[in-house]
């Protein structure tokens, strides 16, 4: 069967418009009347953070993390004109394909566990999450069973933190290369995850640093997954193409999976 490659969905408009003051949290849940205000609210930040070093906003993508949140909040962004939504389990991934109806397209943004690769492979547009060689094998593997090529990135420990996943920045060229030569897999681009005490600034610099230099060898990698609902800005400022937001939208997670 020949392969078929996801096709791109069109990166989510985000327009002009001023900076936008930081959204409140009530200590309350959201709901899914308020949604649209607060998308169109960080619709704006993200469209003044660009301008603010020269980018056009469109060419970000923001990808609206729903780990735990409940579908008809899902449903709400989606009426509001949002595409793209990213899980982090893939158990509640499933659930999530199983309830909401396009138009979507849906990132995976957590950690791959081998034994869940049929779980996000073909299903997930782009998984952010590859930090191994031994999952990519896998995934390439399930791919190339199912007559396709999946859509991935590289996630890169730019911080050197042992409680996050990632590849050293050192060995991300040599992980690349290996990917490179799997045929169900296409990469193209670099994720990261800041520490959480870390100034997230010189981090996000790094990556994309590595992706410049990566893109003498490697002219696919394009793409820069990083920023989320703390600190999207300034990844933008640094270079950012996919931001991760969840709380950002949709309030504080609840105790409790949707």
């Amino acid at each position: 069967m020949a392969a078929r490659t996801h096709a791109e969905p069109a990166p989510t408009s985000l327009g002009g418009g001023e900076p936008e003051p930081a959204i409140p949290v009530s200590g309350g849940r959201v709901t899914a009347d308020e949604v649209p205000e607060r998308l169109a609210a960080v619709r704006r930040r993200i469209a003044a953070a660009a301008e603010r070093v020269l980018r056009d906003p469109d060419e970000i993508r923001m990808v609206a993390v729903t780990k735990m949140v409940a579908p008809e909040m899902i449903v709400a962004a989606q009426r509001a004109g949002q595409i793209d939504f990213g899980e982090n389990r893939a158990q509640e991934f499933r659930r999530k394909l199983a309830v909401i109806e396009p138009p979507v397209a849906w990132h995976f943004v957590g950690r791959v566990q081998r034994n869940k690769v049929a779980d996000v492979t073909g299903l997930a547009q782009l998984i952010h999450s590859v930090d191994r060689l031994e999952l990519a094998e896998a995934l390439a593997a399930r791919a190339q069973r199912d007559g396709l090529r999946q859509r991935i990135l590289v996630q890169v420990n730019t911080g050197l933190d042992p409680a996050k996943a990632g590849v050293v920045p050192e060995e991300a060229p040599a992980l690349i290369e290996r990917v490179r030569e799997l045929s169900g897999l296409a990469c193209e681009g670099l994720m990261t995850v800041p520490p959480l005490a870390a100034d997230p600034r010189p981090l996000f610099a790094r990556l994309r640093a590595l992706r410049d230099t990566l893109r003498s060898r490697f002219p696919e990698i394009q793409q820069l997954s990083m920023g989320m609902s703390g600190d999207f800005e300034v990844a933008i400022e640094e270079g950012s193409t996919i931001v991760r937001l969840g709380e950002a939208l949709f309030g504080p997670r609840p105790l409790k999976p949707a």
